[in-house]
């Protein structure tokens, strides 16, 4: 999918050496997929937390006071 965004050159500069594409499509790419896959792994560890899980029963208060 093509897509046209507009970006401060500075924020750009950082994300391409952040991510160390040299490229911009690249960079934006890299960036996209990786907030994606943090935003996933919150939502997971929120879910193991509050004990939504059948296979993981305890939520993370439970496991703290189980280990006092």
């Amino acid at each position: 999918m093509r897509l046209t965004v507009e970006i401060d050159e500075g924020t750009l500069e950082q994300v391409m050496k952040f991510t160390g594409e040299s490229k911009k499509g690249p960079t934006l790419v890299k960036a996209a997929s990786e907030f994606v896959r943090r935003q996933l792994n919150r939502e997971f560890a929120r879910k193991v937390m509050e004990g939504e899980f059948s296979d993981y029963p305890l939520t993370n208060n439970e496991i703290e006071e189980f280990d006092r």
